[in-house]
C-alpha cells in the first residue's frame, strides 16, 4: 500500500477512476485514526497532550492500493475536491431499468383478482 500525501492522492484517485471507466470497480473507505501506537497514545493521554486524530483514506481497484492521511485543517479542502472528482467520474454507473409505475400496479392486481374469485367460489360451494 502506497501512502501519498492528499494532492498526489487526488490525482492517483482520478486516474484509477479513468482506468475503470468501461470495466471494473473502485473502492473507497475512509477510517478514523491516529497515526499513533495504543501505547503512545496511552502515555499522551496521561502526560495530558492533545492527540491529533486523522482521516486515513484508503482506495483500490483490486490491483492496486493507495492511501492518504488528511487532517481536520485540511478536511474541507480535500472534502470539496474528493467531491468533485466523484460527481465527474459517476457517469460509468449504469441506470436501473424501472417498469412503468402503470403497468407494474396492473399486473400486481392481476393475479390478486383471481385468486380472490377463485376463493369466493368455493366458500359459496
Amino acid at each position: 500500500m502506497v501512502r501519498l500525501q492528499p494532492d498526489p492522492f487526488l490525482n492517483e484517485l482520478t486516474n484509477m477512476f479513468e482506468r475503470t471507466t468501461e470495466k471494473g470497480s473502485v473502492w473507497v473507505t475512509l477510517k478514523h485514526s491516529s497515526d499513533k501506537s495504543k501505547v503512545q497514545r496511552n502515555k499522551m493521554k496521561t502526560a495530558g497532550e492533545k492527540i491529533e486524530y486523522r482521516c486515513l483514506i484508503r482506495a483500490t481497484d483490486g490491483k492496486k492500493t493507495i492511501s492518504t492521511m488528511v487532517g481536520a485543517k485540511d478536511h474541507q479542502r480535500f472534502q470539496s475536491s474528493y467531491a468533485t472528482i466523484l460527481k465527474a467520474r459517476m457517469t460509468a454507473l449504469k441506470k436501473r431499468e424501472r417498469k412503468d409505475k402503470r403497468k407494474a400496479a396492473d399486473s400486481d392486481k392481476k393475479p390478486d383478482s383471481k385468486k380472490r374469485s377463485a376463493a369466493a367460489k368455493k366458500t359459496s360451494n
